[in-house]
């Protein structure tokens, strides 16, 4: 299977080092179910045409970008004119500043490219990079423009390769103060606190993305297939089943006791049951 083509092609910079890389998409939509739009009377599939009103529709030749600058007013823009436009970071990824690996809110993350050095020459400078980043526990920023449009991009180590993440700026990001406001200042309960944090403890475990999958898309493929099977009759499906509503102020420390008599007891509970079990069986000797 030949390689997928690179998503963006240039290279990094580190003071005077340059590395050739090409980054490729490490996240795929094939895994994801599409649906179409279909018109039910003749079961063909809606198309989508460009149209200008009171013209009808238009070929894509004749589409240019435009701006509104005032309302139904536009700046038109050639493809050749956009692409004319200097922006050191089509090509060139300049590690600006270095930061520490927790310190970027993940709110800020959005996509993660794999970085691939270009050729073995590339490639020393390449581990030098990756490994000095490692070691150091640092993540490289700086900005790349990709398609149109320029991102903070953070680099960072991934295995034997590294990554490249594209992070929103600033003004994209909506501040928390107006959806918390209505949250009281009000401490937590320690006692519904300290039961909350031995649920939490007892199921802390390594992250393991194999642990979970995607029930929604595994629940409509096996609606597509008995669809399939019915010929396009309808199907009967199974209403959800309603589930309790989460504990409210009074019934909260109750909730939280009944979480922790489930299966799954945490290790310092083990000693206590063992010793309780000895002396259980003593008396009874």
């Amino acid at each position: 299977m030949p390689p997928a083509r690179a998503y963006w092609t240039g290279q990094i910079r580190l003071s005077l080092v340059s590395i050739p890389v090409d980054l490729h998409a490490a996240t795929r939509s094939a895994a994801k179910i599409a649906f179409h739009q279909i018109h039910k009377p003749s079961g063909k599939r809606i198309r989508y045409e460009k149209v200008v009103p009171g013209i009808g529709a238009v070929d894509t030749d004749e589409i240019l970008k435009g701006y509104e600058y005032q309302r139904g007013n536009y700046v038109l823009l050639e493809d050749e004119e956009l692409d004319a436009v200097k922006l050191e970071s089509k090509k060139t990824l300049e590690l600006s500043q270095f930061v520490d690996v927790c310190e970027i809110d993940p709110i800020y993350f959005d996509r993660p490219y794999f970085v691939v050095p270009q050729d073995e020459l590339a490639e020393d400078a390449y581990r030098v990079l990756r490994d000095s980043l490692r070691q150091a526990r640092k993540i490289g920023l700086g900005q790349l423009a990709i398609r149109g449009r320029e991102y903070i991009a953070a680099l960072k180590p991934c295995g034997k390769g590294m990554l490249v993440e594209t992070l929103r700026f600033e003004n994209e990001i909506r501040k928390a103060d107006s959806f918390f406001k209505d949250i009281g200042s009000r401490a937590a309960d320690k006692d519904a606190l300290s039961l909350a944090k031995e649920i939490i403890e007892r199921k802390s475990a390594p992250f393991d993305p194999s642990a979970f999958k995607d029930h929604y898309a595994a629940a409509l493929r096996e609606l597509v297939e008995r669809k399939i099977k019915a010929k396009g009759a309808r199907v009967t499906v199974e209403p959800e089943e309603k589930r309790p509503q989460g504990a409210n102020v009074i019934d909260l420390m109750s909730a939280l006791k009944r979480s922790l008599e489930k299966p799954g007891k945490s290790k310092a509970a083990r000693p206590k049951r063992a010793a309780a079990a000895h002396a259980k069986r003593r008396k009874s000797a």
